[in-house]
């Protein structure tokens, strides 16, 4: 297809999204758990987004002419890598869809893509759509398998010539090592988190509260870039929790589908389990339980927003990734402290930074290890909008101009000139 295609292919794509938009959000929506109201307001509509934002780029991928020491032309193509091999998370398969898809198809490569096993419904549609929009057979093609069959035979594989994570950053440490047993094929991983959310003592608390209740319990809390440590500031700390407490005792829980549902159940069994051993490693290492700390209900994999005030850093609910709905709040006093405690973690995708000051909103964004620095708000993904980290969460970078360079090969093609009439 010429690029021009491509970039109609996508267009056409993110067109009979919205004209399924019912079916689409419904589907994520059962097979996640996530709230209709997030499916259909929120994901759906940025699906149809990134997939517009890669069809404006389809046309507009192009090399250089470089100027070379003696009689020579120098011309730089961007060719596509060839087969990309993707595999996506099951906590936002239609965004993780998008962000990988978009970019492959809009550089010319073809994709094998490996849904989650919990979450194959959405990707599987969607991809329907695709064809129905005019790609050809055999350039999208959608693999639903467990991680150590399928995913470790598309790691494996020696057709593939390039692969996309998303998901833990132990997986990530296998991916990357069956890239490297294999053809040596390049790899992008976005790997966990346990992103500091940091609330200068100039803040507006109520907003910083709430600010910071959508970080850490957004999507159920099973988001890599939640904000699930909470710093705050030593002066405005006695207000910020008992804010946090009350605002965590409100929010509603129960049936996704039903309006004003807040958060649904976690995905399985497994994590529902998995999150409340954490809950309890937090009481039994002496932090405060405020709310929440059971699971919802009698039925389901519901968990109670919970949220720990006092903890330390070296607890095991300030360390590691809960990937559930758990605030650990923390106490700091001072900019370097703060600094040197956020980014004391292997990981480093993600910061919040809540504060009135210019100058400490500067000088924290640039002194976080993290690939993204909200300040003043949290979670925002446009399309435009690069998303990775740094140290252990992970290589390269999602969204943007930059993902795609992910998916092309730099080809220098060099010629003598013969007779210029100048150089």
């Amino acid at each position: 297809m010429t690029a021009y295609e491509r970039c109609r292919v996508l267009l056409r794509f993110a067109d009979l999204i919205e004209q399924h938009a019912d079916e689409v959000a419904a589907l994520e929506t059962w097979d996640n758990g996530k709230t209709l109201t997030q499916s259909a307001g929120a994901e759906v509509p940025m699906l149809a987004r990134c997939m517009r934002y890669y069809a404006g780029w389809a046309d507009k991928i192009h090399g250089l002419v470089v100027p070379a020491d003696g009689a020579h032309h120098a011309q730089v193509l961007h060719e596509p890598v060839g087969v990309a091999g993707q595999i996506i998370p099951w906590n936002f398969p239609l965004l993780m869809f998008a962000w990988k898809v978009g970019p492959a198809l809009a550089c010319g490569n073809t994709v094998v893509l490996k849904t989650a096993e919990q979450t194959p419904l959405s990707a599987l549609y969607v991809a329907s759509l695709l064809h129905e929009a005019g790609l050809p057979d055999g350039v999208l093609n959608v693999v639903s398998g467990f991680g150590p069959t399928a995913g470790a035979a598309l790691c494996s594989h020696m057709g593939v010539d390039k692969l996309a994570f998303t998901g833990s950053t132990g997986t990530g440490q296998i991916v990357l090592e069956l890239a490297a047993r294999s053809n040596l094929k390049p790899v992008t991983l976005e790997l966990g988190g346990k992103s500091p959310f940091i609330v200068m003592d100039d803040a507006d608390v109520d907003q910083a509260v709430e600010l910071a209740h959508h970080a850490v319990f957004f999507n159920q809390g099973q988001c890599c870039c939640a904000g699930s440590r909470t710093f705050v500031h030593e002066r405005v700390y006695d207000e910020f929790v008992e804010k946090s407490k009350a605002r965590a005792m409100k929010r509603v829980v129960g049936d996704p589908f039903r309006n004003g549902v807040e958060q649904g159940p976690q995905i399985d069994e497994e994590q529902f389990k998995k999150i409340l051993r954490y809950v309890q490693s937090g009481v039994d290492s002496g932090a405060t339980l405020l709310a929440g700390g059971d699971r919802a209900g009698n039925r389901g994999f519901y968990i109670q927003p919970t949220v720990f005030a006092d903890a330390k850093d070296d607890m095991k609910i300030a360390r590691e990734e809960i990937f559930g709905p758990v605030q650990t709040i923390l106490k700091f006093s001072g900019v370097e402290e703060v600094i040197r405690r956020a980014n004391a973690s292997h990981y480093g995708l993600a910061a919040g930074v809540f504060t009135r000051s210019l100058g400490a909103a500067n000088t924290l964004s640039r002194a976080l290890r993290v690939g993204t620095v909200w300040v003043n708000c949290y979670d925002v993904f446009d399309a435009g909008i690069p998303f990775g980290g740094y140290k252990m969460s992970g290589v390269g970078r999602e969204k943007g101009v930059y993902a795609l360079r992910n998916y092309l090969q730099t080809k220098a093609v060099v010629t003598p000139i013969r007779g210029a009439a100048w150089l």
